[in-house]
């Protein structure tokens, strides 16, 4: 339930957060591209782009389970940045 430790210089968390941001960009540029032009992003540079888009859709239905069985177990979803007293906390 709780996100990766931060890491040397917080760079393990930051490296966490800026995944979570390329995921929910390229969902959201395909799910643009989609309702403009009736298709996806296309498939790029040796089908790189395409083998993204999809990667990226399958890790975002992952992570909507997740937060539905985190819901489901523990009642609330943990605290995005560590707070003292808090679950996933060592302060």
């Amino acid at each position: 339930g709780c996100g990766l430790p931060a890491g040397p210089f917080g760079s393990l968390g930051a490296l966490e957060g800026i995944s979570y941001l390329a995921i929910v960009g390229l969902v959201g540029a395909s799910l643009s591209a989609r309702a403009q032009q009736g298709r996806g992003l296309g498939p790029g540079p040796s089908g790189i782009l395409a083998l993204a888009e999809a990667l990226a859709f399958l890790v975002a239905c992952a992570g909507l389970f997740v937060l539905y069985f985190q819901i489901q177990e523990y009642g609330f979803i943990p605290e995005p940045v560590p707070v003292e007293g808090g679950r996933c906390s060592d302060i």
